[in-house]
């Protein structure tokens, strides 16, 4: 069974910075694009970042130049590295892998902002 496990996840101030991390297993990890996706409360989940299989990033506007992606496919790992954190990156961030028609998430991680 596929498993996609994330952590790194907790309370943060704004300016503030988080390091989230996915760790997969049972799939052949350097195959598949990974992505972070995240859903705020009453609003539609949202790509945040992606990464391909080659190490091709992109990013939603709204991170840009705050969030990095990347991966290590020796540890079948993702990171988000996200810095100067927002009141509005207060969500549940997900880790996504997909190749083709196998798309696996993981059950997410939570950021909350203490102010």
């Amino acid at each position: 069974q596929v498993q996609l496990v994330e952590s790194g996840g907790g309370l943060v101030q704004p300016g503030g910075s988080l390091r989230l991390s996915c760790a997969a297993s049972r799939i052949i990890f350097s195959g598949y694009a990974m992505a972070w996706y995240r859903q705020a409360p009453g609003k539609q989940r949202e790509l945040v970042a992606t990464i391909t299989a080659g190490g091709s990033t992109n990013y939603a506007d709204s991170v840009k130049g705050r969030f990095t992606i990347s991966r290590d496919n020796a540890k079948s790992t993702v990171v988000l590295q996200m810095n100067s954190l927002k009141p509005e990156d207060t969500a549940v961030y997900y880790c996504n892998a997909q190749r083709g028609s196998r798309i696996y998430w993981g059950q997410g991680t939570q950021i909350a902002d203490t102010s």
